[in-house]
């Protein structure tokens, strides 16, 4: 029987536009990133030519640079020798983030578990509602929020942003998928070797669901590291104000040194994506674990 299937005359066209369209995507993508690397290391009097329509309201039209035709490092010098306020922004962020991911680990991992792995009263329509919680925009609950805070008497404290950053459900709905995605056969095995619930949870479910606890540690360190909204509201102390509204206090006349503090305040979040890119990787192949 003959084939009759028609052969492409360029068969290699499609993957040629295929790579073509996602490196055109790509290109978009990073070409943000590489225009503010590139004006963190212009000086005051170039990033003047290239956006003084902005800036200063000139005449004429805006010079966008992807390299500098005077590449300097008074950027970052007046940044990191001459501005007390951002190292005192950037120890507050830490002290922030740093507790609100160690505590949604020791939060949403226990309750992740429970969701995943067993069966009570209540159960789907309590999770229901940690769904419903966890697409709420922060608007919505920010009175609500803002009252507890003011009755506890924490407001304009850092535990007034990561205390309640503490009970998010995101972390917990991005966990139960990974410890449902355990085959059944494992946990039942292990069982007969007469391991209680205590010692699944921590010599099965903590190494197996690990890159989903990862994955939501590296979520949400994004997410809190770049967070504007809670601390404007909960915090009125210019001391206690994260690295995040550090760029709103720039003026005009700092543009170079606003280009490289947003140079240094993305690269935790980008080493923490390298860093933790593994992880994500794997936690893609574990939810598609079937027994």
């Amino acid at each position: 029987m003959k084939n009759t299937s028609v052969k492409h005359p360029f068969p290699y066209l499609p993957r040629l536009f295929r790579w073509l369209l996602l490196s055109l995507l790509a290109g978009l993508l990073v070409f943000p990133v590489l225009m503010m690397t590139a004006n963190s290391l212009m000086g005051a009097r170039e990033l003047k030519e290239a956006y003084g329509v902005i800036l200063e309201n000139q005449t004429g039209s805006i010079s966008v640079r992807l390299l500098p035709r005077y590449p300097t490092l008074q950027p970052y010098v007046e940044l990191l020798l001459d501005s007390p306020d951002f190292f005192v922004m950037f120890w507050n962020s830490c002290r922030q983030v740093l507790p609100i991911l160690l505590g949604q680990v020791l939060m949403g991992m226990p309750a992740a578990w429970a969701f995943a792995r067993y069966e009570f009263p209540g159960r789907k329509p309590l999770f229901l509602l940690y769904m419903v919680l966890m697409v709420m925009p922060f608007q919505v609950t920010m009175v609500s929020t803002y009252l507890v805070l003011s009755r506890l008497s924490i407001l304009d404290t850092h535990q007034a942003i990561w205390l309640p950053a503490v009970f998010s459900t995101f972390p917990v709905f991005i966990m139960e998928k990974f410890f449902r995605s355990i085959p059944e056969s494992l946990i039942e095995a292990a069982r007969v070797d007469g391991a209680g619930a205590l010692k699944l949870f921590w010599y099965m479910g903590l190494p197996l669901g690990a890159p989903g606890v990862m994955s939501s540690l590296i979520l949400n360190f994004l997410e809190y590291w770049n967070s504007m909204e809670a601390p404007m509201t909960f915090l009125k102390t210019k001391s206690l104000l994260p690295l995040s509204l550090y760029l709103p206090e720039i003026t005009t006349d700092q543009v170079s040194v606003s280009f490289a503090a947003s140079v240094i305040m993305m690269l935790p979040a980008v080493l923490g994506f390298l860093w933790g890119q593994e992880y994500l990787q794997q936690g893609i192949v574990a939810s598609g674990l079937k027994e």
